[in-house]
Formats: structure tokens, C-alpha cells, sequence
């Protein structure tokens, strides 16, 4: 028999109490939401300790973690279109002699006084909840001995550093060639009055 005051026909089951631990970490996730620094500021004290844990452990587990954070570094500085692939395309348009066809666009060029925001392919917000997420889950699973796979630590300190440096390298070649700027601190900022 249900009761009055709880419709829900598993108001004590499984399902409930999932339904209940979503919502209230959806919750946390919004109050979260418009303090990035306090933010940010935890995810480094937790990356902080996940480095602890891995020095005192002994362990291998840092190499994935890394290149996952260096992934997710990377769609973040990247636009959400890419110009190259833009520029691709009307290439490609040209060669077929189909450009002629084409409806008039808006001007793109970066020499017209039209406004066009920088869109991230990777938001600051999802690019914070997958760090976050990521050493969470690295954190787990340096606890268990399972995970603990064996490298020689030396070449894998010096495959992450040349893919850092490869890959920075041709982001800011990228970036230099199109353009623009994927960060907004020491940009002119336009407001009224406050």
C-alpha cells in the first residue's frame, strides 16, 4: 500500500536512494558553479594528494592520469570551430568549382569590425568536472595493487614531456596562424558603470 505523503512506489528502495544521492550532487555541483577559483583550488590540492599518494606508494599510476589531463588541456585551448578545417573545406569547395553555388555567409574574415567570441571546444566548467572526475578516479584505483602496472619511470617522464612540448608546439602554432586567443585575461573588457 502507498502512502499518502510519498507517491513513489520504491520510496525506500535502491532506486530512491540513487535518485536522492544524484540530485543531491547535482546540487553540489551547481553551488559549485560560480566559485572557479575555489574550485580549481580544490582539484590542485587533489591532484596534490594524489601525487602524494603515488611518491609514498611507490607506484606507476601517474602515466594515463597524465596524458588524460594533457587531452583534456588541450580541447580546452582548442575553438570549438576550427578555422583550419573551415579553410579546408573552402578549399576543397574551390577545387570542385563549387563555391559559386554557395548562398552568401556572413563576413568571417578577421579584419572586419564583426564581433566574434572565442567558444572553447571544451568549456572551463566541463574541462574542471573531467580533471576533477579523472584524479578522483586515479586516486581509487591507487589503492588497489591491480592497477599498479610496472614501467621503467624514467622513459615515461620523458615520452610525456616531448608529447607535451610536441603538442603545446603545434597548438600555439595553431593559434598564432588563425588568430586567436583561447584566454581572456589581458583582453579589453567592455561594460558600463558599475
Amino acid at each position: 500500500m502507498m502512502n499518502a505523503e510519498d507517491p513513489s512506489p520504491f520510496a525506500g528502495g535502491p532506486m530512491a536512494q540513487y535518485t536522492l544521492l544524484k540530485r543531491r550532487y547535482q546540487q553540489l555541483l551547481d553551488r559549485s558553479a560560480p566559485h572557479t577559483v575555489n574550485r580549481w583550488l580544490a582539484t590542485a590540492g587533489l591532484i596534490a594528494v594524489f601525487i602524494l599518494r603515488i611518491v609514498f606508494a611507490q607506484g606507476w599510476y601517474i602515466d594515463a592520469h597524465a596524458i588524460y589531463l594533457l587531452n583534456l588541456l588541450l580541447a580546452f585551448l582548442q575553438p570549438k570551430f576550427d578555422p583550419s578545417l573551415e579553410a579546408d573545406l573552402m578549399a576543397d569547395e574551390i577545387e570542385e568549382g563549387g563555391a559559386e553555388e554557395r548562398e552568401p555567409q556572413l563576413p568571417s574574415n578577421s579584419k572586419d569590425d564583426e564581433f566574434r567570441p572565442f567558444i572553447r571546444r571544451l568549456p572551463e566548467w566541463q574541462f574542471w568536472l573531467s580533471v576533477t572526475r579523472a584524479t578522483v578516479v586515479a586516486l581509487v584505483c591507487s589503492l588497489f595493487s591491480a592497477f599498479d602496472v610496472p614501467v621503467y619511470w624514467p622513459i615515461l617522464v620523458v615520452y610525456f614531456f616531448i608529447l607535451f612540448a610536441l603538442t603545446m608546439r603545434r597548438q600555439i602554432q595553431h593559434m598564432v596562424k588563425y588568430k586567436y586567443v583561447p584566454w581572456d585575461f589581458g583582453k579589453a573588457k567592455y561594460g558600463g558603470k558599475k
